[in-house]
């Protein structure tokens, strides 16, 4: 059996054996025995471990905090992060206002938030009840298609 097929079926045995329900700390409880093939994939050096939860932490803080919009006066993001900029080994966060005014950067947030609409859609195509959703995503792609297209064309 393979390694994805091991941890597959652990993860369905500690799913069954609190019924159905996998949460986080189980599936942390289970890995400590080093006979799993979960063990692997945790980090169980405490001092790399605390400095890489640290780090979780830091993400969030810069995730969670908000501006108040000068234009409706409602709360919104301070930072993004781009995909370009997670493609660097420690990533990175820029202000929302930078992006925006930054022509090439603005289109590569548009090009994350289209990345992210499709795998959105991905995951919920199964819910027939948001087809005007999926309809107005299609839309969102035909124009940012099209945009792409004149850029390039400049």
């Amino acid at each position: 059996m393979t390694k994805k097929r091991r941890i597959k079926a652990e993860l369905e045995s500690v799913a069954a054996g609190h019924g159905g329900l996998l949460t986080p700390a189980h599936v942390e409880a289970f890995a400590r025995s080093k006979k799993t093939a979960l063990h692997s994939r945790f980090e169980w050096n405490d001092k790399k471990a605390g400095y890489q939860h640290r780090l979780w932490q830091a993400r969030k803080i810069i995730h969670t905090f908000v501006i108040i919009s000068e234009v409706d006066h409602k709360p919104t993001r301070a930072w993004v992060s781009l995909r370009e900029d997670r493609a660097e080994v420690h990533g990175g966060y820029r202000t929302l206002v930078s992006v925006l005014t930054d022509e090439d950067r603005r289109d590569h947030l548009l090009s994350d938030a289209m990345r992210d609409l499709v795998c959105w859609q991905e995951k919920y195509k199964r819910l027939v009840e948001l087809a005007p959703v999926f309809e107005a995503i299609s839309a969102a792609k035909g124009k940012f298609r099209n945009k792409k297209g004149k850029r390039k064309g400049r």
